[in-house]
């Protein structure tokens, strides 16, 4: 069954610096972001993993290229058109989740959908359906940010991210600050959600969290290097095998 494409970006470039200083990304790079993939993308540290997320979702402008995103072609709208855009479309976690300090935890993530002109009552009820599905009790939603740990806020942040149910979901380093336990539930959250149809993208460097997506995209010297499709989530040892043999390929 042939995929649909969310996202088609063709011949991307994107340099940083100027004169005999500047530093060219990627040049000439195309690729698709499928519906319904957990697309991972992979790299040495400097390849242009986050830049391309970037580019892709449209926080950051390509230098040359195009981007058709959902069918609109954002690579030239203006600043305002892309952030109604990335409202509408798009749900993004980092790997430092910068809340507003001053309100609850429950504010903070309600405060993404209001900005959607939805009814307040409709979002809150929405909001506390997705608290209960990553284990945050209202104790929990109740309290200002610096009384949460980094784990907790993480998991908030994930709500925050998908309570207007996006068309994508982008992650960059989504586990890089927490511990094993908080990474494995945090990770259990995208897996669930990537399971019920979520597209997501994600940058990491983390084997293990890697392995979460259906697809790996290995970026080097500004071009995809080379592909791996996983399948499903699973533990078997085949798919940990195929994933480390290309990775063994990519020269990681």
């Amino acid at each position: 069954m042939t995929k649909k494409t969310i996202i088609s970006a063709r011949h991307l470039k994107k340099s940083f610096g100027t004169g005999s200083s500047i530093q060219t990304v990627y040049s000439d790079l195309n690729i698709d972001i499928y519906k319904g993939d957990f697309t991972v993308i992979m790299g040495p540290s400097g390849s242009g993993k986050s830049t391309l997320m970037y580019s892709l979702s449209g926080m950051d402008k390509p230098d040359a290229g195009q981007i058709i995103f959902d069918n609109t072609d954002i690579s030239h709208l203006t600043s305002d058109q892309l952030a109604k855009f990335r409202r509408k479309q798009c749900g993004f976690i980092f790997q430092q989740i910068y809340f507003m300090k001053r309100l609850s935890v429950m504010d903070n993530v309600i405060t993404a959908a209001i900005l959607t002109n939805r009814k307040q009552k409709e979002i809150v009820s929405r909001a506390k359906e997705l608290f209960s599905l990553v284990n945050l009790p209202e104790q929990t939603q109740e309290k200002l940010p610096s009384a949460i740990s980094g784990g907790e806020a993480q998991r908030a942040g994930v709500i925050r991210a998908i309570i207007n149910d996006p068309n994508i979901l982008f992650a960059d380093e989504p586990t890089g600050a927490l511990n094993s336990a908080n990474s494995k539930a945090v990770l259990d959250i995208f897996s669930s959600l990537h399971k019920k149809g979520q597209s997501i993208v994600m940058v990491t460097h983390d084997k293990e969290s890697a392995l979460r997506g259906n697809r790996i995209v290995y970026i080097k010297d500004g071009q995809i290097f080379g592909e791996c499709n996983l399948g499903n989530y699973s533990q078997s040892a085949e798919r940990k095998a195929k994933f480390e043999s290309f990775l063994i390929e990519m020269g990681w």
